[in-house]
């Protein structure tokens, strides 16, 4: 149990901002078949190595879904964002880093490596996955997010992401592990 979340529950969504719960209907090979679905933004996320440290720079949050499924609720992942502005993929990409995790890096430094999709069994929004390497030098702050997102810095050496990988204790997403198993099929 987490303890500092408190006073949790459910309701359902009146103005939603970031997602839309819908009830599809459609026929199939003359079938005709019904599911729920979430309509949500597309998002990058970007696989941050850090070259003096040698290390992977990750977040760590509370997402209020996982809560629903471990009490707990703290997740780490990958440095990501919604795309939900008129900006470019890499333009978003490189504003999340910053904000997130206090580097400034370069939209030409950043590495595109594939894109997928996510939560395809009731949402299939489209995830674009980046690699970037950093140091100390493009340090410009301490990251932790913007607007109450409380995000923590975590430094995971590049020695131990193996044993992460498989450590079933560590709430993450299947991204970060793909972008991992990238990392160690190049290096």
């Amino acid at each position: 149990m987490n303890p500092h979340i408190k006073h949790f529950k459910l309701q359902p969504l009146v103005e939603p901002n970031f997602v839309v719960t819908s009830f599809a209907t459609y026929e199939q090979d003359g079938i005709k078949k019904s599911w729920e679905v979430v309509q949500a933004h597309d998002s990058v996320a970007i696989l941050i190595y850090h070259k003096e440290k040698r290390a992977f720079i990750l977040v760590k949050q509370f997402r209020p879904a996982v809560y629903l499924n471990n009490q707990d609720g703290m997740t780490i992942e990958l440095c990501a964002g919604i795309v939900d502005k008129a900006l470019s993929l890499e333009e978003i990409a490189r504003e999340e880093i910053e904000e997130e995790c206090g580097f400034a890096v370069p939209i030409e430094a950043l590495e595109r490596i594939t894109s997928f999709h996510t939560s395809v069994g009731f949402a299939g929004s489209k995830q674009i996955l980046y690699f970037a390497e950093v140091d100390e030098s493009m340090k410009v702050g301490e990251g932790g997010g913007v607007d109450h997102e409380d995000i923590e810095v975590v430094c995971l050496p590049v020695k131990d992401a193996k044993a992460f990988i498989y450590d079933e204790s560590i709430a993450k997403t299947p991204g970060l592990m793909f972008a991992f198993m990238w990392w160690f099929e190049r290096h």
